[in-house]
């Protein structure tokens, strides 16, 4: 066998999504054409943003928001997994992960309009019922029991994740990195027989540096943080993070958390869930759901402590960082 039989070229492929970049790491034979996958990959994502959008209003989400209450819907059978999943997510988590806070996302100016005071008023005001006891899913019909807004932002870039990940096997590819906006998913290992190696952020919104580094081996990891997205509301800085039973942005919170889990979309739901659950009774839920989560928690002296939970962040974490 030829020696250019058995060279393999790194490909590194990209493209716009839900506001952000997806990306695609992979080693492929000599001679291959990454042309058709790119193709392909885009396609899956854009699905997964014309299916669960809130800043599109044709999106089959919008639609289903838009829909009468006790009226069914039908939904294409991606965004039906993706909601029951969110549903027992939510349920499993006590309702600290809930796809129902899309008015309070909205009110608060996390979605296409600015902050809306009135309307943060009545997200606030209004009874906080989680999205698993007024929702309904039937295969791939879905009917709302009550009054409800669907927001899957912390789950959809989790779901398109996965769906690159599902591309790629079907090109077949089975060595490869994916991921959205710093949600990944990790197939098999590098050409050279070693995981793939992953940075955990430092929660500094100033820069972007390492905090610890995973290896990832057919396994995701996504992180939920207070550190990228916020508003300011007298002098004060809120993460876009929701805390369901206020219609408000978490007040506390740690400064990330960060999973990791079979699927991209659980990692990436969990990690919210966490987050609005917080360190102390976050770590409890994680280590009763069996989940490897890390958590960074800042201290009163301005710097940030790690708190792991599960064998897999085992000596995987840095040394805290100072503020």
């Amino acid at each position: 066998m030829s020696k250019m039989s058995t060279e393999v070229v790194r490909h590194a492929l990209n493209g716009p999504t839900m506001g952000t970049r997806w990306s695609a790491l992979f080693f492929a034979a000599s001679g291959f054409d990454p042309g058709p996958l790119q193709a392909a990959l885009q396609a899956a994502v854009a699905a997964v943003d014309a299916q669960m959008s809130t800043w599109n209003p044709d999106s089959d989400l919008m639609r289903l928001n838009a829909a009468p209450v006790g009226s069914w819907t039908a939904v294409p059978a991606d965004l039906a997994l993706v909601l029951e999943l969110g549903l027992r997510i939510g349920r499993a988590s006590g309702g600290a992960f809930d796809i129902g806070q899309g008015a309070a996302v909205r009110a608060w100016g996390f979605g296409p309009a600015e902050a809306d005071p009135q309307a943060i008023r009545a997200a606030m005001e209004a009874q906080h019922r989680p999205a698993f006891e007024l929702l309904q899913i039937d295969g791939t019909r879905v009917r709302k029991t009550g009054p409800l807004t669907l927001d899957l932002n912390g789950i959809a870039k989790g779901h398109g994740t996965d769906r690159l990940a599902e591309v790629m096997q079907d090109h077949g590819i089975t060595q490869a990195l994916v991921g959205i906006d710093g949600e990944m998913r990790a197939l098999g290992l590098r050409p050279d027989g070693q995981p793939w190696t992953i940075a955990v952020e430092a929660p500094d919104p100033d820069r972007r540096a390492p905090q610890s580094i995973l290896s990832l081996q057919d396994a995701a990891v996504a992180t939920s943080g207070d550190y990228r997205h916020w508003v300011t509301v007298q002098g004060r800085r809120l993460s876009h993070t929701m805390d369901p039973g206020r219609g408000a942005p978490l007040l506390a919170s740690p400064a990330s958390v960060t999973v990791i889990a079979p699927t991209c979309a659980e990692a990436d739901a969990w990690a919210t869930a966490l987050m609005v659950a917080g360190g102390e009774a976050g770590s409890q839920m994680a280590r009763q759901a069996g989940l490897d989560a890390l958590f960074l928690l800042r201290d009163a002296a301005g710097g940030v402590q790690s708190h792991a939970v599960g064998r897999l962040f085992a000596g995987k974490t840095a040394p805290a960082v100072g503020g």
